[in-house]
């Protein structure tokens, strides 16, 4: 006789839409992990950008209807699949990605995306490591082959990935410049690795950031909303500059002729293209940003399940990132 299976509430998506098509359910079968997978009782799950573009049917890359969104959780070890030895029942473990979704009670995830939580960071923190850090990593350590020395703009710098590339860029020996658009951000982004903090909510701005840097202007810029930033970011760049785009969210028109006499580059990023190597690389440099200390996620608005359409309509339209976005479980 079949035993019946364990049920749980998770968020269901069964069409593509606005953040209202986001269902909670309660009668969803718990699954269970088969080779090399883990299952993982979620505490806390970050919510991110990239989960409402998805959300909406906007994103290069479609999920199959119906689907479970978020991949960064943070909990502990419920079950080991065949051939998961690195971990045991009762680990505690944050995931870079999860197979079958991290808005619900419980995620399933391959080992080799999944991480030893130290006893340091809570469950909240442990849930806002994921896409933030790895991605601050790829477009830091990847895209722009950051060196000791080198200047580095964070251009929307008090949100999720704005912090994590902060603290990773102080930490490897950048001069840390900010924006940020409240008075609680700029606070938030000077606690976090900036040397200087610039507000882009002022008119002037730009000519702020020009005056602070001189004439060399800035190595690297890490962009987080390019559709509105691109033209001015080229005119900040150094000799050989380079813009990393992380975000965008529409259209702009730039000047091709910015990028010539100084030989700049403009180079997007998406986490999603990195190799199984290249995750163990970001993974083993975020190990020991927590093992010393400089890697601490900043909590941002935190919701319970029950409120997930209203974190999708926060993290779009609210006024303004500080910190990380959490579901609590």
């Amino acid at each position: 006789m079949a035993t019946r299976q364990k049920l749980m509430r998770a968020v269901r998506v069964f069409e593509f839409g606005g953040p209202e098509v986001l269902k909670l359910q309660s009668d969803i079968a718990v699954p269970i992990p088969k080779d090399h997978q883990v299952l993982i009782k979620v505490h806390a799950c970050g919510v991110n950008p990239v989960e409402t573009y998805i959300r909406s049917g906007t994103y290069s890359k479609k999920p199959l209807l119906p689907y479970t969104p978020g991949s960064d959780v943070a909990g502990v070890i419920e079950a080991v699949g065949d051939n998961a030895s690195a971990f045991k029942k009762g680990d505690r473990v944050f995931t870079s990605s999860t197979i079958s979704g991290g808005y619900a009670e419980y995620a399933l995830a391959a080992d080799h995306t999944v991480y030893k939580l130290p006893e340091k960071l809570d469950f909240k923190q442990g849930a806002a490591i994921g896409i933030p850090y790895f991605t601050a990593c790829r477009a830091l350590i990847h895209s722009a082959h950051v060196k000791a020395g080198e200047s580095v703009l964070v251009h929307g710098a008090s949100g999720g990935v704005g912090l994590a590339a902060c603290q990773i860029a102080r930490a490897y020996g950048l001069k840390v410049l900010g924006t940020a658009g409240t008075e609680e951000g700029q606070k938030i982004v000077l606690q976090n690795g900036a040397h200087e903090v610039f507000n882009h909510r002022e008119v002037n701005y730009i000519d702020k950031i020009k005056k602070y840097v001189g004439e060399k202007g800035i190595d690297v810029i890490i962009e987080m909303l390019a559709n509105v930033n691109l033209s001015k970011d080229l005119s900040l760049l150094s000799h050989g500059g380079r813009v990393i785009v992380v975000g965008n969210r529409g259209t702009i028109e730039i000047n091709p002729r910015d990028t010539m006499a100084k030989e700049s580059s403009i180079i997007g990023v998406t986490l999603f293209s990195s190799t199984k190597e290249e995750f163990q690389q970001y993974a083993a440099a975020l190990q020991a940003g927590m093992e010393i200390g400089w890697l601490k996620p900043v909590i941002g608005s935190q919701y319970p399940l029950e409120k997930v359409a209203e974190a999708h309509k926060d993290i779009i339209h609210g006024s303004g990132a500080t910190g990380k976005m959490i579901l609590l479980l």
